[in-house]
């Protein structure tokens, strides 16, 4: 077990007790001196004082916050003030730390004051962006009963309205937002998008005084928070006096969500970014942390007992507790952990439990939702859809089943419990394997000291730029001068270079007249000689509107030998899917051959064990900082073991290291000891390839713990550059603690490695992936965000499979055309870059070359003790889980033996 009870003191800093005394330092400064400075995005170190918010608010609003709370929380004194002035800010805290009403209570107080004094104008004053429509209904229900309760406080009518503006709004209600605009309107990126391109409702926006994006984290990472920017900036074309104000849990580099929220002053290279204030309240809560494993031994154990110790372990927990969220990595294992509860307690789990994920339906979500509102709900399992900070009532405990793969992951999940904000923070992660064990208590450390690990924003996506120039055209005539200033404002595009951004116009403007063989028609004029653009054709509008958005139509591909159906995989395991890659379905092996539209076609007669296991395409990827710190873990206890200290030092070092107790530390010693006995302990600082043959392959194990998205483009290199030599394919097995090459013939894997060039490694890596289907089903996602592909046309629907068979016809035609062409360029860099990590793997390479990582080589028989998972994982599909645990006794065995035996 790791057991960490972390007091207010530690959790407010990455260095524990220096971070308390560095804020000590800073108190003690000089007050004028109010702000850290860094170029415009500053860091607000002292709060205000609870007198300067007194004097601000009206008195309406003062009788009414202070009959609800006893005073200003520290997020209150910090951001209020700043919302106050109209400044831009950032307000990072926990999970239930009061940023919500931080950002509105600054807005509420000035309409109220407005209303009162009887200047309260028909227009839009604050608009408020959430990345869930859920979030959308729970924030307008928690600012329409301040409005009621302030009414019956003031004895009179408050006129200040509050609207909800999302796929879900009615034509009826959207025509009354027209007649009498709400002050405060709720939206989505999406919405917000089609608000800015209606040309009656736009007019309501004109002099926007607030924007708030609400879990700006949670959008900042993909392309909704690309959309997202572009429309921030035509918002500010309206209200240029607007500020902005984001609303984050914890993330980092706090100072890159800053950028991303304010963005540049101009277009222009040089331009500033825009002034932000950044709130960084992390040290509210206290939080009480562990890691609980099952059964004492996570090796030398039946399958049975360790069933029955997890279950036992789970129950007991959500038995001492009111309401408990478990949450799992996937969807299947969602239902499954429901359905073994159920059987197991069947008396005390019936109507108290559920599960909510992103393929139940609205209305059974919403169920969820309103019932553990309520409090009827004993426990809920999730998968991630619970992750957001949608209202969910009272919870006490948090369970995660498994490594969260990610610190910010982490805190976000398990702040979902003690939601009050002088409740306890109370999680519990919950592992099975050895491996696990070692990763949740690095993972854990990094928690503690908020060693967070950095996001990654996209920028320069050319089918998100298509989209939105469509509907600025759409909107009015514009020169092209000053779109492209608008596009460049937005911290995505800031540095997005002339050719890109001409090249999306060219599209649009229809300049490839051979799409229109394709029925892909112009979207808008250009005039070269006056420089402006505005929309082509009548349907300009209704396209955009009926088009607009980022997130792809998925859906289940049917697999099929010649016409024989065998069943249906979802799509994001097929487009993991390679010529030759072998995976189980309904029991049974096959290799996949090729997909065309929705169907994927298969060979039934395979003597190979799966190279992709069904759960591959629903497992999170472990974050690369945290695989660097874990890596790092296992360099200090390498150098403390190849200076032969004492096993008792050891143990005491770890324990020390990741807040362990002493059970938690002799499991993981006596892991890190049997693999450094069997050869080497691979680290940051080392990688380990490992070569021994089973059933007539060669395997060549790659111990490269930086992640699946680092293994993920590493691995196909070092495919491609066999094939390239040696003219051979091999099969590819890929986890976050590194990959493994296979072959029935020898091939020269660790030449392929060494061979990788850090300078080289992109065109390479794009080479790679040409004609995989990762890229073809990419290429339709960004072929439909570029309305390319239209999903709805003169009121019909197209389906998936016909958008997919529609753009694998256009990417063979678009290759011909130009092998440049923008969105082609896009769905690579969508793949390297979002879905990959090229530049961490450029990174690597890098660190290669300067002799900074080692490579060190191992023959051996049997596989070490690192490598059990590797190779295990393509027979977990074809082995039961109790045999797999047998399989893996049985492999530790053999370790042990051949240690003993040296």
């Amino acid at each position: 077990m790791v057991n960490s009870k972390v007091s207010n003191r530690l959790a407010d800093s990455s260095l524990g007790e220096r971070g308390s005394d560095r804020r000590m330092d800073d108190e003690r400064k000089n007050r004028s001196m109010m702000y850290k400075s860094e170029d415009r995005i500053t860091n607000k170190t002292i709060p205000n004082k609870p007198e300067e918010l007194d004097n601000i608010l009206n008195p309406l609003v003062k009788k009414w916050f202070f009959s609800k709370f006893k005073e200003f929380s520290l997020p209150q004194l910090y951001g209020v003030m700043e919302v106050h002035n109209k400044n831009n800010v950032l307000i990072s805290a926990p999970t239930g730390a009061t940023k919500t009403l931080t950002s509105f209570l600054a807005v509420l107080n000035e309409l109220i004051d407005s209303d009162q004094k009887g200047i309260l104008e028909d227009r839009v004053y604050c608009v408020y962006v959430s990345p869930l429509k859920a979030l959308s209904n729970d924030i307008s229900v928690n600012l329409l009963r301040p409005l009621q309760e302030m009414e019956l406080l003031s004895g009179g009518k408050i006129h200040v309205r509050i609207g909800v503006r999302t796929g879900d709004t009615t034509a009826h209600e959207k025509a009354k937002m027209l007649r009498r605009p709400p002050h405060i309107l709720i939206t989505t990126p999406e919405s917000l998008a089609i608000s800015l391109t209606s040309s009656k409702f736009r007019e309501c926006m004109r002099k926007v005084d607030w924007l708030i994006v609400d879990e700006i984290h949670a959008l900042a990472e993909n392309k909704r928070g690309v959309h997202m920017s572009l429309s921030i900036e035509r918002l500010a074309q309206l209200s240029p006096a607007m500020a902005r104000v984001g609303l984050s849990a914890t993330i980092s580099p706090l100072e890159e969500i800053a950028k991303f929220l304010v963005g540049y002053e101009s277009g222009n290279e040089k331009s500033n970014l825009r002034s932000c204030k950044i709130v960084n309240v992390q040290f509210l809560k206290e939080m009480d942390l562990k890691v609980l494993c099952p059964t004492a031994d996570l090796i030398d154990v039946s399958y049975k007992k360790m069933h029955d110790a997890q279950y036992n372990l789970l129950h007991n927990l959500i038995k001492d507790h009111r309401t408990t969220i478990i949450f799992t990595n996937t969807r299947s294992a969602t239902e499954r952990v429901i359905h073994n509860l159920k059987q197991k307690f069947p008396e005390d789990y019936k109507e108290n439990i559920g599960a909510h994920h992103g393929s139940l339906g609205k209305h059974s979500r919403k169920n969820i939702e309103d019932r553990l509102r309520k409090g009827e709900m004993k426990v809920v399992v999730s998968s991630t859809s619970l992750e957001l900070g949608i209202d969910i009532g009272y919870v006490d405990l948090v369970l995660l089943l498994g490594s969260p793969k990610s610190v910010a992951r982490c805190l976000q999940r398990i702040g979902r419990s003690g939601h009050q904000l002088h409740s306890v923070t109370k999680g519990r992660i919950v592992v099975l394997d050895r491996d696990d064990l070692v990763e949740c208590s690095v993972l854990l450390k990094a928690a503690i000291e908020k060693n967070i690990d950095r996001i990654h924003i996209p920028t320069d996506c050319l089918d998100v730029l298509a989209q939105q120039i469509a509907g600025i055209a759409v909107s009015d005539k514009i020169h092209i001068d000053e779109l492209k200033d608008v596009v460049k404002r937005s911290y995505c595009y800031h540095s997005i270079n002339d050719k890109d951004f001409m090249d999306v116009i060219d599209y649009l403007a229809g300049r490839y007249v051979a799409l229109e063989d394709r029925h892909i028609y112009a979207k808008i004029w250009h005039d070269k000689e006056s420089g402006m653009i505005g929309k082509r054709g009548k349907m300009s509008r209704v396209i955009f509107m009926t088009n607009v958005g980022t997130i792809p139509d998925e859906t289940h591909v049917q697999v099929k030998i010649g016409e024989h159906i065998v069943g249906t995989i979802d799509e994001a395991f097929l487009e993991k899917l390679k010529k030759g890659d072998v995976f189980v379905l309904g029991g049974n092996t096959y290799e996949f051959k090729f997909a065309r539209g929705m169907t994927a076609q298969v060979n039934a007669s395979v003597n190979r064990p799966p190279t992709v296991p069904s759960w591959f395409s629903e497992m999170l990827p472990l974050s690369f900082d945290l695989a660097m710190q874990i890596g790092k873990f296992r360099r200090l206890v390498d150098e403390k073991m190849r200076l032969r200290k004492s096993e008792e030092e050891i143990i005491s070092f770890i324990n020390e290291y990741l807040y362990v107790d002493k059970n938690g530390a002799v499991s993981i010693y006596k892991y890190l000891r049997e693999q450094y006995l069997f050869s080497e302990i691979p680290n940051d600082k080392k990688i380990l390839i490992e070569t021994f043959s089973d059933r007539g392959r060669t395997f060549f194990v790659f111990h490269t713990l930086f992640g699946r998205r680092v293994n993920d483009s590493l691995s196909r290199c070092v495919a491609l550059a066999i094939s390239k030599i040696q003219h051979r394919d091999v099969d590819i097995g890929i986890t976050d603690n590194g990959f493994f090459i296979s072959s029935p013939k020898k091939v020269q894997a660790i030449n392929a490695l060494k061979a990788l060039k850090s300078d080289q490694i992109r065109k390479i890596a794009e080479n790679a992936i040409d004609r995989t289907e990762i890229l073809a089903r990419r290429f339709r996602h960004c072929a439909t965000r570029a309305m390319m592909i239209l999903r709805n046309y003169l009121g019909r629907s197209k389906r998936v499979g016909r958008q997919q068979v529609s753009s694998m016809i256009l990417l063979t035609f678009v290759k011909r055309i130009d092998q440049n062409f923008s969105i082609l360029k896009e769905a690579k860099r969508e793949v390297l870059e979002d879905l990959m990590d090229i530049e961490n793997t450029s990174l690597i390479l890098g660190e290669i070359e300067k002799g900074n990582i080692k490579i060190k080589e191992l023959n051996t028989e049997i596989p070490s003790p690192f490598a059990f998972s590797l190779i295990s994982q393509g027979y977990t599909d074809t082995l039961k889980i109790e045999d797999r645990v047998e399989f893996l006794r049985r492999m530790h065995q053999r370790v042990l033996e051949k240690i003993e035996g040296e």
